[in-house]
């Protein structure tokens, strides 16, 4: 397995926050304070901050094979199988996909599994699998 990666984002509401990634998406929460939350998104350490929200917080969008992507976006890249179950997870708790899951690039070189949905700060995230992860840097 690769290195985990960190990455730190900011939210305008921690309990929202802990509601979301700790029950929602079924995160283990790590160390905390009354600012940020550790949580342990599939073996990488996430950190919400607490920052209020802003009124220059536009989100972008690029095109993507059909659908408007949402930049910026972070996210992880899963085994099938556990895509499978959270898209099934997060359609039971009745998330508003930004883009359903779908299979993205079929019979293409790079064809993945991809879904994209928003945390409660309108943090985009995305989530995608690969049937080959050998397609994961493929041109």
């Amino acid at each position: 397995m690769p290195s985990p990666f960190h990455i730190a984002f900011p939210v305008n509401d921690l309990a929202a926050a802990r509601r979301f990634y700790g029950e929602t998406l079924g995160c283990p929460e790590g160390r905390s304070s009354d600012q940020w939350i550790d949580f342990n998104l599939y073996g990488h350490q996430i950190v919400a901050h607490l920052k209020p929200a802003s009124d220059s917080a536009n989100v972008h969008h690029n095109p993507v094979d059909g659908h408007d992507v949402p930049v910026p976006h972070f996210g992880v890249v899963l085994p099938m199988e556990t895509w499978e179950a959270l898209a099934e997870r997060l359609k039971q708790a009745k998330i508003n996909f930004v883009i359903e899951p779908y299979i993205r690039f079929k019979g293409e070189t790079g064809e993945q599994a991809t879904m994209f949905f928003l945390d409660p700060s309108g943090n985009a995230l995305e989530f995608k699998a690969f049937a080959d992860l050998g397609q994961l840097f493929a041109k």
